[in-house]
């Protein structure tokens, strides 16, 4: 069919290169200042949303909820929610499979493989069952509105290392659902060769000791 043909063509394309805590600078940043500042109009037990998107193969989720386990007093005391969401549908499925190689898992702390992974075939590691299901994973279209909304809003997105790929018109697309996947005050965290400078005015520009990032402002819009 033109649909699968066209969902084959997308997985050819997309660039899948990751591994565990990339560009931990932004991870360290959301511990110590994104999500602080997130909650301070939550209560305990409210819901702090996280986006991976894209997600690839789910290094970057899992890295994420690996990190806040880790790393974040607060990780208890909220319902947090971690989706990932790629395009790449066989992306997804080895998202879900959780099963990753050496050199995926070489910036991890051995602790952290240690409590967190366990030994599959070939010398790899799977995440465990408990924080596999813990991620919520879909298939989104990053410049397709509809399919953005349909994920809801949140306090935080990662989107790295995709915009770069983009043409102007898409990459102000992407601005734009972006924008509108954010909760008021919400966090954008883009690669680190990436910036919205010159794709939209929307997004206030935060610099944190760890990160730079954007940020939907308070006012509503």
């Amino acid at each position: 069919s033109d649909a699968g043909e066209a969902e084959a063509l997308i997985n050819a394309f997309t660039v899948n290169e990751t591994y565990f805590y990339r560009e931990e600078h932004q991870l360290r940043c959301l511990s110590q200042s994104l999500l602080p500042e997130r909650i301070q109009g939550k209560r305990p037990g409210d819901k702090v949303r996280i986006w991976s998107n894209p997600c690839s193969s789910g290094e970057e989720p899992y890295s994420i909820a690996l990190w806040l386990l880790e790393n974040w007093r607060y990780v208890d005391a909220y319902n947090v929610e971690i989706v990932g969401s790629d395009i790449d549908t066989i992306a997804l499925a080895d998202a879900a499979a959780g099963e990753y190689g050496e050199r995926a898992l070489s910036k991890l702390p051995p602790s952290v493989v240690e409590s967190y992974f366990e030994p599959a075939r070939h010398r790899r590691r799977k995440i465990i069952d408990d924080l596999r299901e813990s991620i919520t994973l879909s298939p989104v279209n990053l410049i397709d509105p509809a399919s953005m909304a349909e994920q809801g809003r949140f306090d935080v997105i990662f989107c790295r290392n995709v915009l770069i790929y983009f043409d102007e018109a898409s990459r102000k697309t992407a601005a734009e659902t972006l924008f509108g996947a954010l909760v008021p005050g919400g966090f954008l965290c883009l690669g680190h060769t990436e910036s919205m400078g010159r794709i939209s005015a929307d997004f206030t520009l935060r610099r944190f000791p760890d990160a730079i990032v954007y940020q939907r402002p308070n006012r509503v819009a």
